[in-house]
Order: C-alpha cells, then sequence, then structure tokens
C-alpha cells in the first residue's frame, strides 16, 4: 500500500508519529498486536482500510 501510495517508510513514521523501528516490526509482520489507535492512523495516513494492510497468518 505504502508503494502504492508512493509514501516511503520515514514519510509514514512521521504521519503516524511512530518510530521507524515500530513501523518496520509492524510492516515485516514481526508484530504480535497492533493497536486500534495505530492501525487507524496508518489506515488515514495510507487512505485505505484495515483489510488493505492486514492479513491473517
Amino acid at each position: 500500500m505504502m508503494a502504492k501510495r508512493k509514501m516511503t517508510l520515514n514519510e509514514l513514521s512521521e504521519r503516524v508519529d511512530l518510530t521507524l523501528a515500530n513501523l518496520s516490526i509492524l510492516k515485516t509482520g514481526k508484530a504480535k498486536a497492533v493497536r486500534f489507535s495505530t492501525l487507524e492512523a496508518i489506515c488515514k495516513a495510507l487512505d485505505c482500510q484495515p483489510g488493505d494492510i492486514l492479513e491473517c497468518r
């Protein structure tokens, strides 16, 4: 979704007020959980729905 929006990890980090480290953990799928407020902020920044960026494992 970031590539589709032509947004870098740095730019997304600034928009959602998360550290690059935490965003990287989310992006690589290593996070065990994500807060709804964080998910909402990411979706708002990327102009997408949660289902567009989440996958079941």
